[in-house]
């Protein structure tokens, strides 16, 4: 179990990780092709994590833990389990510590993603589902020595994503709401956190996909929660769990989550593209589909930050998911 970053340990963490990772720009989103779409009067600022490193905001957690690691467990490399980003930042975040990494991806991740890991010279073990990757890491663990990169479990996703938040609310300082995707609860972990911090009176409004709200059906239940099975567009939001940590600082950080239909996230995807000309994966395009969806009439007037967490999705893909 671990606790909530103080702002002062935010910063600090912010200051680590100057010059290795991009201070990614936050935009707002007042052009005429898309202000249309929005709650009427209300002003939508994008945090751009896309443009981070490796793709996602998962590099900024993937290297606090690295750099954490002592020289036994540099020695024996690292491990993580993740259909994609995380994945990708673990490889990224090895190659330039100079690290072995062995990460455990489900068969059905994006061929990109996989052969973006292959390419920073990781090792990438491929299994039948996400909770066939889990195991496979404990083996990792146990048989290897690895040091296994949690993809939301962490004090440092946590952190990591925290140095997110403090960002967005440095360049966006008077928001009213913040829409935060959630996948294992490290990116609302975290970015909540430095949210609070900054402005104790910002509303926290959490995104899931129906098919994967582990988070939601935990916030109702009281207690962190294991789903029976996964079932979203959005693999990158399709963690089969809650974990006491992650839930224990949402909890506390957030006044709700939405949930979405898969076809509200494709059609959020077609909407950036269409706008912007941003191809985004499912999860980069939540918050944008909560905002125009479930979230709509609640945000009428209001200052809202947004997040798109991450780019790595082929053209193939993203063609096939909306149908261009």
């Amino acid at each position: 179990m671990f606790t909530a970053p103080s702002l002062a340990e935010i910063r600090s963490a912010s200051e680590r990780l100057k010059g290795q990772i991009v201070v990614t720009p936050t935009i707002t989103l007042n052009s005429d092709r898309i202000t249309p779409h929005w709650p009427d009067g209300a002003t939508v600022h994008m945090k751009m994590e896309a443009f981070q490193q490796a793709g996602s905001f998962k590099s900024r957690g993937v290297l606090l833990a690295i750099d954490a690691l002592d020289e036994q467990q540099r020695n024996a490399g690292v491990t993580a389990v993740s259909a994609g980003n995380h994945a990708l930042a673990t490889s990224w975040g090895a190659k330039k510590a100079g690290l072995s990494a062995k990460v455990v991806m489900p068969k059905s991740a994006d061929n990109i993603r996989v052969a973006g890991c292959q390419a920073l010279g990781a090792e990438v073990v491929l299994v039948d589902d996400v909770g066939a990757a889990f195991a496979e890491v404990e083996r990792l663990v146990r048989e290897e020595g690895r040091t296994m990169l949690h993809p939301f479990e962490s004090q440092h996703m946590t952190l990591g994503a925290a140095t997110c938040g403090l960002e967005l609310m440095e360049a966006a300082p008077d928001l009213d709401v913040v829409v935060i995707p959630i996948g294992g609860g490290g990116l609302i972990s975290g970015m909540s956190t430095a949210v609070k911090a900054v402005n104790p009176d910002c509303e926290i409004i959490g995104v899931e996909p129906f098919g994967a709200d582990s988070m939601w059906r935990s916030f109702n239940e009281g207690e962190a929660v294991h789903l029976d099975k996964v079932d979203t567009i959005a693999d990158s939001l399709g963690a089969p769990m809650a974990l006491p940590g992650s839930f224990a600082i949402t909890k506390s950080n957030v006044s709700e989550i939405a949930r979405l239909h898969d076809d509200e996230m494709r059609n959020a995807m077609r909407l950036l593209y269409g706008t912007m000309k941003l191809v985004a994966e499912p999860a980069c395009s939540a918050t944008t589909a909560a905002v125009i969806g479930p979230l709509k009439n609640q945000l009428v007037g209001k200052s809202v930050g947004i997040i798109a967490c991450g780019s790595n999705i082929s053209l193939e893909k993203f063609n096939r998911l909306t149908g261009q």
